[in-house]
């Protein structure tokens, strides 16, 4: 029998809603269940029901946060709450509760910064993923090892345990559910320590509807992966652009090229001109990916600085 590590320790239950009336009461009784002493809170996102009133009444510790989307009320919850064990989650019962101490105990045995559970879909739940949702998930996937690296299986899951120091040095910018990736990217980019454990994803209860748009929070996700892809490999970023831009350049002063071997002249000026003017663009990219290159390095340095700072745990 595996021995808890977190026996006494302080845990925080992390579970950022909306609308979640349907399913917050049970999800809160299962993790209570299974770690009986940890500190259970419920962040509401102005929701139109009593998803924090069932939170209440059921005993977590409720708090409120007004700027709508996930991203912000994930961001709220690292600020004002204080633990060893950070553990996040959805309030809508379709984890795995009873993954949570395996979780925790891989944390802290291997001395890691974040642990992500890996959704596995139960046998038999064929409602679990839409086929889009599965696809989109595989697609950035892809894109975030190739552009940050790979180390990651599943970059969206909502499921995962932090340590203090993480926590209380990440710095969020994301809104919405563009959250996960970029606590993915922020763990790549620092190469912190970090780790998987696979649970059974189940699909919502029925009457419970995801939050989720599709189309909309995917091109929110792609841009935050791009804004991100900017800051943290800027010369990379700016080397895409600039490459562009030259190929522009080069496609419009071709014909102006083989018209001047053919005649000796050059009677698009105007076209030469545009063409000089984009190839410039080009050579500015590569100069701003050069400067803000150094630049990243730097805040990079900062950000593992003040990492390094934070104790592992408060105690």
């Amino acid at each position: 029998m595996t021995t808890n590590l977190y026996t006494d320790l302080d845990v925080a239950i992390l579970l950022p809603c909306y609308n979640e009336a349907l399913t917050i009461a049970e999800t809160i009784s299962a993790f209570r269940q299974i770690l009986p002493k940890s500190k259970i809170y419920v962040y509401d996102n102005n929701s139109t029901d009593n998803t924090a009133e069932i939170a209440q009444q059921h005993g977590a510790i409720v708090g409120k946060e007004l700027h709508p989307g996930k991203g912000n009320v994930v961001r709220r919850m690292f600020a004002d709450i204080d633990a060893d064990i950070y553990l996040l989650a959805d309030g809508d019962c379709t984890y795995d509760c009873s993954k949570a101490p395996e979780m925790i105990n891989k944390l802290l045995s291997e001395h890691l910064d974040m642990v992500v559970g890996v959704r596995v879909p139960v046998e038999g739940d064929n409602k679990v993923y839409r086929l889009g949702h599965t696809l989109g998930n595989k697609a950035f996937s892809a894109l975030i090892a190739k552009l940050f690296g790979d180390k990651f299986t599943d970059v969206f899951s909502g499921y995962r345990v932090f340590s203090r120091r993480f926590v209380k040095s990440f710095p969020s910018k994301s809104k919405g559910f563009e959250i996960e990736s970029e606590l993915s990217i922020h763990t790549l980019e620092l190469r912190l320590p970090s780790g998987e454990v696979k649970t059974p994803y189940r699909s919502r209860p029925e009457g419970s509807t995801s939050k989720l748009r599709s189309y909309h929070d995917g091109f929110r996700i792609l841009w935050r992966i791009m804004l991100l892809l900017k800051e943290v490999r800027p010369l990379f970023f700016f080397s895409i652009l600039a490459a562009f831009f030259a190929v522009i350049s080069i496609g419009i002063y071709i014909p102006v090229l083989i018209e001047y071997f053919n005649t000796g002249l050059v009677p698009r000026l105007p076209t030469t001109i545009l063409s000089t003017g984009i190839m410039l663009i080009a050579i500015l990219s590569i100069a701003c990916g050069l400067i803000l290159d150094n630049v990243g390095e730097n805040k990079r340095e900062f950000k593992r600085l003040f990492y390094l700072m934070l104790p592992y745990l408060k105690k």
